[in-house]
């Protein structure tokens, strides 16, 4: 699943001199063996505009540690408050695959002054992602010759080819990637989160997760429950969910939420949509019917073809505040032929940059998927829950189907099946869900604070996904109390 999008980020600046700090004082509670992990001393080195950065070394398997080490990167955005901070506020926006060194100065310069001066706030690459140890599978012009012929998996010959581009795919990222891609589950993460919470100098972990970073809060919960802080699960994810299941209802999430966006658009001088909600909805499901065999133009030669088409249509979904994107980027593809705009969508789904370049988000995204989830490759199976996905999401749920074929294809087996979590022993945990998130339905929040013994349900009513740092003041309010206080409604609270 696509993660949260912080669109405020910082570079890192090199050249800088190194502040070290005092080594930990919880290397106690190491597991045997990861005494020297838990031990090492951590330094920074100044970076971005006041921010610090520094590599923590982790064990390649936690239950061998002498199969090989891997470095975890950070950035620290230090405590403004004069005294010492009350400790780290670790943070993970989502993914699973994205990045939180990259945002998260940016992300900090939004919290509230209080909770500032109280921690300090760390964002850091889980392993296999962006600055970290990273998995790493196929070059920029292969993933762009790939978008720009996309394959029909309903046709034996479509679905034939899919196979072997899953298979390539997989080759490539076992041959690049090496021994990592076999240790980039959930659980593995959330052992790298307990390592960190000990070099950082915590006795227990502070933390806020958005969309799959609540996932990777939660393993660290059932795992760690004596070491849970105060933790913030926003736009959470069921981890009892099968990858069926999560597929199909999130499909039908962003299927509504295109129902609201063009309710939303309608009204509203320009909108290139005419008609009622239906009718809308049915102008946008021809351009992409058209889209299957015509592709558009854009601006620098690229076609925009469908399956780019509907990247660009859910990137925006998961923030009602830039809607108006969405319907400029209809406009110029409905009114004009022109697909540029969509493109450029698109391109921020898959994590291009105008040279050429990508992220490895959605190699990363694939790698951590397909060890934490179990999938049926078979085509009936696939067939059936393609079925699933167009009865959920008429519009947009066929082009989520068919992703089976690359967990199929991949070298690793799932090592940490879905399952409910419990948290026996944690303190409480607020979790934040918002009754129209598309990407991390509210019906996930519900399950996941009714799951967790010590959880607590914030409901957020609105578009969008995430609540937290999004203009809503009371769910702040909430987020903040908690933080600094440790204190949370005494009944579930709608916002």
């Amino acid at each position: 699943m696509l993660s949260l999008t912080v669109l405020l980020a910082a570079a890192p600046v090199t050249g800088a001199g190194a502040v070290p700090r005092t080594a930990p004082v919880v290397t106690a509670q190491a597991p045997p063996g990861l005494e020297p992990f838990y031990a090492q001393e951590i330094v920074w080195t100044p970076c971005g505009v006041a921010a610090e950065c520094a590599t923590v070394s982790a064990p390649l398997d936690h239950a061998d540690p002498a199969a090989g080490v891997i470095d975890l990167a950070l950035t620290r955005v230090p405590s403004t408050g004069a005294a010492a901070p009350q400790g780290s506020l670790l943070v993970n926006f989502g993914g699973p695959g994205g990045s939180g060194t990259a945002a998260i100065e940016g992300w900090a310069a939004g919290l509230d002054p209080d909770v500032r001066a109280a921690y300090d706030v760390v964002g850091f690459d889980p392993r296999g992602v962006g600055s970290s140890t990273a998995v790493d599978c196929v070059d920029g012009p292969t993933v762009d010759a790939w978008r720009a012929d996309p394959v029909d998996p309903d046709t034996p010959e479509g679905l034939a080819e899919l196979t072997a581009r899953a298979e390539l795919f997989a080759a490539a990222c076992a041959a690049t990637t090496g021994p990592l891609l076999g240790e980039v589950d959930t659980d593995s993460a959330a052992r790298d989160l307990d390592l960190l919470r000990a070099v950082l100098g915590d006795d227990r972990l502070t933390y806020l997760g958005y969309s799959y970073g609540t996932a990777l809060g939660a393993a660290y919960i059932e795992l760690f429950p004596e070491r849970t802080g105060r933790f913030v699960l926003d736009a959470a994810v069921d981890p009892a969910l099968d990858i069926a299941d999560l597929s199909v209802q999130q499909a039908a999430g962003f299927e509504r939420s295109l129902r609201v966006f063009a309710a939303s658009c309608l009204p509203q001088d320009g909108c290139p949509l005419e008609g009622t909600v239906d009718e809308a909805v049915a102008e946008i499901d021809a351009l992409l019917e058209r889209l299957e065999t015509q592709p558009l133009p854009t601006a620098d030669g690229r076609p925009l073809t469908v399956d780019d088409a509907v990247a660009g249509i859910i990137r925006p979904l998961y923030e009602d505040r830039v809607w108006w994107l969405l319907g400029h980027a209809l406009g110029r593809a409905l009114d004009h032929g022109d697909g540029t705009a969509l493109m450029f969508l698109a391109d921020s789904a898959y994590g291009r940059s105008p040279d050429g370049t990508y992220s490895n988000a959605n190699e990363a995204n694939t790698a951590i998927d397909c060890l934490d989830y179990p999938v049926d490759d078979s085509p009936a199976a696939m067939a059936a829950l393609d079925a699933r996905l167009q009865e959920a999401a008429p519009t947009l749920g066929d082009y989520f189907s068919h992703d089976e074929a690359y967990c199929g294809a991949w070298p690793h087996e799932p090592v940490s099946p879905p399952a409910p979590v419990d948290g026996a022993g944690a303190g409480p945990v607020l979790v934040v869900g918002g009754t129209g998130d598309p990407a991390t339905p509210y019906a996930w929040s519900e399950a996941l604070a009714e799951q967790l013994a010590g959880g607590h349900l914030l409901t957020r009513e609105g578009e969008g996904h995430g609540s937290y740092l999004r203009g809503n003041l009371c769910v702040d309010e909430v987020v903040n109390g908690y933080l600094l206080q440790g204190v949370l409604p005494a009944q579930e609270r709608t916002c």
